[in-house]
Parts: C-alpha cells; structure tokens; sequence
C-alpha cells in the first residue's frame, strides 16, 4: 500500500525500539511517500515558462499598444460580428443536423440517400471554398427568383453576412448530423419499440422518447463543435465579413503595429473559448446526472483537490 500507513502493534512486534507497557499498543510512526519526481516536473515546467515569458519581453513588440486597441470601437464591433456569425451559424448546423440525422435514418431510400449526399459534400469540402463559392453565387445564378415570392439579383441578396452564415451553417449541419446520428443510435432499441406499443407514433417517440436521451451523448460533441465554430469564423473574411481577426488585421496594417493587433485578436479569441468552455462544461455536467454516479468536479474543486494532494500529509 502507497502513502502513509499508521496503526497499532502489540509488543514484541516490529515497531520502535521503545518498550511499551506489557497489554498496552504503541502507535507506529509512519513515513509518508515523497514524491520527488512532482516536484522536478514543477520545477522543469515553471523553468520553461519563465523562459517563454522572457523570450517575448525582449521581442520587439510594443505592449502598451495591446492595451490600447484591446477595446477599440473597430475591434469591439468586430467582435460583436464574430460571436453573431458563430451563434447564428451553429443554430442553422443545429437544426441542419438534426433534420438530416433524421433523414439518414429513415427506411425511405430517397431521403437517406440525399442526406448521406449532402454530408459527403460538405464534408468532403474546405470551408474556405464554400465561403467563395457562396459569394461568387451570381457568376452561376445572375437573379434569384422564386415565383411570385421573391425576385432579387443576386449579388444583392449574397451579402458578406449571407455567404458567411450559408458557408459556415451548412458546412457545420454536415458534421452535426453525424453527431446526431450517433447519439440517435446510442439509445436502446428497446426504447422505440416500447414507445411503438404504447401507440405512440414515429414522429412522437423520436420528439418525447430517443432525442431526450440521445443528448447526453450529443451535448459534448456539440459544445466543442461551438467553440472550433469560434475560431474558424475567422475565415469569413475572405468574404469581406468584417470580424475580430479582419478588424485587428486592418488596425494593425494601419499603424504598423501587426503583431500587436494579432495579440489582441487571440486574447479576445481566448475570452471567448473560455466564456464558452465553462457554459460548455456545466451543460454537460448537468446531463451527466443520470448517467454517473458521481458528477465531474467543478474547476474550484479541482483546485482544492490539487492543493490537498500537494499539502504534506500530517504524521500520524
């Protein structure tokens, strides 16, 4: 056994060289395990940090400048852009990935075989060549015109925010209804054919019986599929969508100050992951109630953990 150990012997057995009283037990004095190898991992790691920090102080970057524009009304408007683009395109994946999860699924062979289709396309596609493709739609299609409804040109109707979100909404409901569908198929059989003699229909037992249990499964894909859509909207500049990374890019030309302005684009990029990451975490902390016997610890208990597992242990 590891750790500290601590009892009571008889006398006579092995223990210290003190006599005890004859009947009486004397307790023993435990040693607790050092552990050296944690202390040098420390060490080694705080080393090569100090040693990053310091190559980046002598850099010739102007810091006093990251302060300045980190809250510039263009940055800020930018980034405004980028959590707008990512919410509005991961609700569009969301209800794309779901609607052809579905279709996947079906026993007709029409509708499985257009959604298998159209993940294979947009899967099989880089999103930067979606993007252009969407905003160079009028080189195919000169007007849109749906009837009576609606008549448009369409280099009108494909503004940079309409070619961002079909680029980034459509690429992500391709690899949503992969998660679906897994999390579809990860709930029992069993489950759908009780629904079905209780007389519920297809469309009832999908909506009240498989989709409730199947997000336990969905919900951590999704989460991490949310915060990558974070990042990657850093590509819609290539429509003239103008987001954070698009902002500090025309600041940073502007005033010579490149590298700066890329400072400030990852910081806001870090606020966002890690605003999002916490929101991500307790979501799929509260699905795991009915799973889990125990629920994952909260980061402020993890912490408390770490500092009891470092704290030496008291000599019994």
């Amino acid at each position: 056994m590891s750790g500290t150990t601590a009892g009571r012997t008889p006398e006579g057995t092995a223990g210290p060289s003190k006599a005890a009283p004859a009947g009486t037990f004397e307790a023993i004095r435990a040693i607790p395990v050092r552990h050296y190898g944690r202390w040098v991992a420390a060490v080694v790691v705080v080393v090569l940090l100090g040693w990053l920090a310091y190559g980046f102080s002598q850099g010739k970057i102007i810091w006093g400048t990251v302060g300045d524009k980190l809250f510039d009304h263009t940055v800020m408007t930018g980034l405004w852009h980028t959590v707008l683009i990512s919410v509005c395109a991961m609700a569009m994946g969301l209800v794309l990935g779901v609607l052809f999860a579905v279709m996947r699924l079906s026993k007709n062979p029409v509708t499985g075989a257009v959604a298998w289709l159209y993940i294979w396309f947009f899967r099989g596609t880089p999103v930067y060549v979606q993007l252009l493709m969407w905003f160079n739609l009028s080189l195919i299609f000169h007007t849109i015109n749906l009837g009576p409804i609606y008549k448009n040109d369409t280099v009108a109707v494909m503004t940079p925010f309409v070619a961002a979100l079909l680029g980034l909404g459509l690429n992500e409901g391709a690899y949503m209804a992969e998660i679906v569908r897994a999390g579809i198929q990860s709930v029992d059989e069993g489950q759908t054919e009780a629904s079905h003699a209780l007389g519920m229909t297809s469309a009832r037992t999908m909506r009240r019986i498989v989709l409730p249990q199947a997000m336990r499964v969905i919900i951590p894909p999704t989460g991490n599929e949310f915060i990558n859509m974070l990042k990657t909207s850093s590509l819609v500049s290539v429509v003239q969508y103008s987001e954070v990374l698009r902002a500090t890019s025309d600041i940073g030309v502007s005033s010579n100050a490149i590298m700066e302005l890329y400072f400030v684009a990852s910081i806001w990029y870090l606020v966002l992951t890690s605003v999002f990451s916490v929101g991500q975490f307790y979501l799929e902390r509260r699905y795991a109630r009915g799973s889990l016997r125990s629920l994952p610890l909260t980061p402020w208990q993890k912490v408390r953990a770490n500092l009891t597992t470092l704290r030496r242990p008291k000599v019994a």
